[in-house]
């Protein structure tokens, strides 16, 4: 389509086509289509709660309706707030995401980062509810988020993963996790979809971290012996600091006690960073597992490819969207409108046109229409 305002509406029907509407049928002042359009249009545009969706809309009015029907007019604060709320919140999210999985596909995104993150203000004390935790599938060399399942509990991450596997096509992809993800049941998911696995190790396994810890004692005693393509070397300086990063992968030592249950392990690594700033230096050890050969290289892509989820996501969320200042109780209600930020982001990173980054793009789309409409034209769907 060449109007990118209505691809970006034909985006929302297909992507929401077999999505229920949860309202009372016949008694509905508003076209579901156009909330959601308008929901995620505002939050392009610098809307971070339900009212905020509402001014949006109300000073866009005009603009929105030369590709929106509007046949209620603009819908309140309260409507945006109730509908979203109505929305069971994995559905919504495998929905709205359909469109970054699209962008992935088009784009050869083939490193997958899986990371949690905590939405702060959204407990009830009252109510013995924990804060909300989102696990998010995201494409490291394209800035996509591609999945997303929300659990009660940083707790109920082990249990979210396999189910955020299962949304995604995954053959051929590097799948990345942190410790909490380094599970034998979690491996057999990655293989049986035939994708590679690069898993940070912690003492949540305590023999296989000990192992590994005894495995690279020794092979850093006469790392000089290693072959050229098990050791890797980076430098980096910039934002007030220097880092230097070793990373190293080696076959799986006979010594790793049972290394069968880790389907086709085929790679052990370690990274090893000291970073300094402010005349401070700090230290830090990981260790890996992969079912990939051994190859210094591809694991510091893989590890560096996985920090990007905290720098290139959560960090935006958080300074340029404020997701952690949001005071958001509604359970299916919270997390909807997280998705959709998560979108935001996914689309924002698109545009290449400005380099102050998503805070400033943001702004750019609220003043300017002609600049939004540019962001959209990452979103046409093309089904």
């Amino acid at each position: 389509m060449d109007d990118p305002a209505y691809g970006f509406v034909e985006g929302v029907r297909q992507c929401f086509h077999d999505l229920p509407d949860p309202r009372v049928v016949n008694r509905c002042q508003h076209q579901l289509l156009d909330i959601l359009a308008i929901a995620i249009l505002a939050v392009l545009s610098g809307a971070d709660d339900w009212t905020d969706i509402e001014v949006f809309a109300e000073t866009r009015e005009d603009w929105l309706g030369q590709f929106l029907e509007l046949p209620g007019g603009i819908p309140s604060h309260d409507t945006f707030r109730r509908v979203f709320s109505l929305f069971e919140r994995k559905q919504f999210a495998a929905c709205l995401l359909r469109w970054t999985q699209a962008l992935a596909e088009a784009t050869g995104g083939k490193l997958i980062a899986i990371d949690g993150k905590t939405l702060r203000r959204s407990h009830r004390k009252k109510a013995d509810l924990a804060a909300l935790h989102l696990v998010t599938a995201w494409s490291s060399e394209n800035g996509l988020t591609l999945a997303q399942v929300a659990v009660e509990d940083k707790s109920n991450e082990i249990t979210a993963i396999p189910e955020l596997l299962k949304l995604l096509s995954l053959k051929g992809c590097t799948v990345t996790i942190d410790a909490m993800g380094c599970q034998k049941e979690i491996v057999e998911e990655i293989r049986n979809a035939k994708a590679h696995y690069v898993l940070a190790v912690k003492d949540n396994q305590p023999h296989l971290h000990e192992d590994l810890i005894a495995h690279f004692d020794q092979v850093l005693e006469a790392e000089e012996a290693l072959p050229a393509e098990q050791r890797h070397e980076t430098y980096d300086l910039g934002h007030g600091r220097k880092e230097q990063r070793f990373y190293y992968s080696t076959p799986v030592p006979d010594t790793l006690r049972r290394r069968e249950a880790w389907r086709d392990l085929a790679s052990v690594g370690c990274v090893i960073s000291n970073t300094e700033r402010e005349g401070k230096e700090v230290g830090e050890v990981r260790y890996y597992i992969s079912d990939q050969k051994p190859n210094a290289k591809r694991l510091a892509q893989a590890a560096r490819n996985h920090w990007s989820i905290e720098n290139s996501q959560h960090w935006v969320l958080d300074i340029a969207f404020r997701e952690d200042d949001r005071r958001q109780q509604d359970r299916h209600g919270a997390a909807n409108l997280a998705t959709v930020r998560r979108l935001a982001v996914s689309l924002l990173r698109q545009d290449k046109t400005i380099t102050n980054g998503a805070k400033a793009k943001r702004m750019k789309a609220a003043l300017d229409p002609n600049y939004l409409l540019q962001v959209l034209k990452h979103a046409s769907f093309d089904a």
